[in-house]
């Protein structure tokens, strides 16, 4: 009876000190559209919102047929927003009497439609409560993602205020590179970009960041807005920044060490509990000696509110430290200055900015299949440009689906470069990339020599966030036992048609020859379960402090969140590093078997047997010497942090100078033609 007595207390001093007020209702828009539904707080009866007196709940009640085509966050009168849920309750019906309470012991996450009770919201009612004066409009933004299909209304909603309220926790401290962006609290927005300031710390490995370090990485202007698709959907917003100058011109600068540029992303990670799926993907496609985005780990403060852990990277574009092809300018229309660069990809289109192919995918006749214009883009590629590059993938095809395909100089090899395909090829079915072959797909053609044609590159590799995992989608990407040919995604009869190129390419006996030779060595090298093991053990040691934070303010550890996964999701960042390895060993095992050819006769470039070449010494000071115990030439040496980023390259030379570098461990890669010759770990200790 004491017990009682006293939750009574407690519930009725509680009403004693609350205030509420309620909002204005309405229809909400299913054309895509953002809605906001006001609100007037007057006469709180303490103005500042902190610990003392702040909001403590939000009351929902929306009828809607699909409740995860919403999006509902909420706008207080300084301008912060948070996300209250978004893409929740799946197909079911209606958020009824919802009670978002910080203090509530179950996340909406875990909750069904529709959504009764008491729950957490995705983000932290306590970010309101930021000594703002709470007196003035408030508004409840509700946007229904998946326009011209599913109705409903917001038929009321009320926020309450009383004691005891949350805050938002403090971060200062990180061994990451720390990024903060402000706004001015102007809501950022998928289009269009809207002006910000941006500072990065970055102290160097081994040295700890603080939030209210001057920064030293960068300090300035950008433009900024929401990137991607169904990732901007996720609470944790992905972003595309532009890094500005004074006057808000585009400026190329180096960020975090990467070349300099001004297109730049900050990848969210509410997909990738692992924070690794796209890192170790780029990481793998550079090792096979083709270019991928370079990306550093960091995390992110926006309006004085932490977002979690990021993979800030470069952009895909034409560049000479990028996507390194010849320019292609608008006057470029006749002979051989009109063979290239182009780049162009499979992936969301539309009738202006991509073209049909004439030829259907070998194994669904009845799909057609469009590719996009991606550089030059389709608002300045001119008419000259776009008829040569279809002409080019055209010729490409007829060969490939001809009689004589096969043909080693008169078939598909005369257009396309063989190697880099079976490169893409092995990263996305590794990875069982659900996307890898139908969207993000991206290829490239460099400008013709007077002598030489140049073939269609695939690749870079892009979007892994829905890769390494089981998804429940399509019984090839949700099989448990890691089998499945992602680039039979056609079957699974997708958002977006694939050209089903592979699929006739491994009718080639030499492709497959070729290709599981290539599979073979990279085995032996850093595709053994080894070399995978330990990059993700060294990422996840250097994630660990961060990933606390992050899971902190997002809340989705156990629960599935965003791409919809076969199995239970861990609770702790160790569960899902183990689930993340024991994926890789279950995929690999059924590659082994599968990967179709022969490697017998296997011809590789060089061979390797006998290679061998000593660093010393290690742990290494200031110089690190090199004895060569075989006859093979290196002709370059690169180094790798930890992360998979370059830090340093040269022509090789027996005694090196890595003086400029921080403490730390790194990875050296000597090679041969572009062909790595062998990968040791050394560690710098000044």
């Amino acid at each position: 009876m004491k017990k009682i007595t006293f939750l009574y207390f407690v519930f009725f001093s509680t009403l004693i000190y609350s205030q509420t007020f309620n909002g204005i209702t309405g229809a909400i828009p299913d054309d895509g559209s953002t809605t906001d539904y006001v609100l007037t707080v007057a006469g709180l009866s303490s103005t500042t919102l902190n610990v003392a007196k702040g909001l403590i709940k939000v009351k929902l009640n929306i009828t809607h047929t699909y409740d995860s085509d919403l999006n509902v966050a909420l706008i207080s009168p300084d301008g912060t927003l948070i996300n209250l849920f978004s893409g929740i309750g799946g197909d079911g019906d209606n958020f009824t009497n919802t009670n978002l309470y910080q203090t509530a012991i179950n996340s909406i996450n875990d909750g069904t439609a529709p959504f009764s009770g008491f729950y957490r919201p995705q983000q932290s009612l306590g970010n309101l409560n930021n000594n703002q004066n709470g007196n003035g409009i408030w508004k409840l933004r509700i946007k229904d993602t998946y326009p011209m299909a599913d109705y409903g209304n917001l038929n009321s909603w009320s926020i309450v205020f009383g004691s005891n309220a949350s805050v938002a926790p403090v971060f200062t401290t990180s061994n990451l590179p720390i990024v903060i962006i402000n706004t001015n609290n102007i809501e950022i927005q998928d289009q269009p970009e809207i002006n910000a300031t941006m500072g990065i710390i970055n102290n160097g490995i081994g040295v700890i960041n603080h939030t209210f370090d001057v920064p030293n990485d960068y300090i300035g202007n950008i433009t900024i807005e929401y990137r991607g698709a169904y990732s901007q959907s996720l609470p944790q917003k992905p972003y595309k920044i532009t890094t500005k100058d004074v006057a808000f011109a585009n400026s190329n600068v180096s960020l975090l060490g990467m070349p300099a540029e001004h297109d730049w992303c900050l990848i969210a990670n509410y997909n990738d509990k692992v924070f690794m799926r796209n890192a170790l993907s780029y990481k793998i496609f550079r090792e096979m000696g083709h270019y991928a985005a370079r990306n550093q780990f960091c995390e992110v403060v926006v309006n004085g509110i932490y977002q979690g852990v990021y993979l800030l990277m470069e952009s895909l574009k034409r560049d000479n430290n990028r996507i390194d092809i010849a320019k292609l300018e608008t006057t470029e229309n006749t002979s051989v200055n009109l063979t290239g660069g182009y780049i162009f990809k499979s992936d969301y289109w539309n009738e202006s900015d991509s073209w049909q192919l004439n030829y259907h995918p070998i194994d669904h006749p009845d799909f057609n299949v469009r590719l996009v214009y991606d550089y030059p883009n389709s608002t300045v590629i001119t008419t000259q440009q776009k008829t040569y590059i279809q002409a080019f993938v055209n010729d490409f095809e007829t060969v490939l689906y001809g009689d004589n395909f096969s043909n080693v100089t008169l078939g598909y090899n005369a257009f396309i470069d063989t190697d880099s395909f079976i490169d893409y090829f092995i990263v996305n079915e590794l990875s069982r990339n659900n996307d890898g072959f139908k969207k993000s797909c991206y290829f490239n053609k460099d400008k013709n020599s007077a002598t030489t044609i140049s073939k269609i590159k695939a690749g870079p590799v892009w979007d892994f966030d829905w890769a390494w995992k089981n998804i429940d989608q399509c019984s090839i990407f949700a099989a448990t036992d890691g089998s499945g040919w992602a680039h039979k995604v056609n079957d699974c009869y997708p958002d977006n048609n694939s050209a089903g190129w592979y699929v006739r390419l491994l009718q080639d006996e030499n492709f497959q020859n070729k290709l599981r030779c290539r599979w073979d060595n990279l085995r032996t090298t850093f595709l053994s379960e080894t070399a995978l093991n330990s990059y993700i053990d060294n990422t996840a040691l250097y994630l660990n402090e961060a990933q606390e934070r992050h899971f902190t303010k997002w809340e989705n550890l156990g629960i599935n969140t965003g791409a919809p996964e076969v199995e239970t999701d861990p609770n702790t960042f160790s569960e899902q590093i183990t689930k993340f390895k024991n994926w890789i060993t279950t995929r690999i095992a059924w590659l082994d078997v599968n990967i179709p050819g022969n490697s017998t006769n296997c011809i590789l470039g060089l061979n390797k047997k006998n290679i061998n070449f000593n660093l010393y010494p290690n742990p290494v000071k200031n110089q690190l010497h090199f004895y060569n115990n075989s006859k093979i030439i290196i002709d370059a040496i690169s180094i790798f942090d930890i992360t998979g980023n370059r830090v340093f390259e040269s022509k090789f030379n027996e005694n090196i100078d890595l003086s400029s570098l921080s403490n730390g461990i790194y990875f050296c890669k000597m090679t041969y033609k572009n062909e790595i010759l062998q990968t040791d770990k050394i560690v710098v200790l000044h």
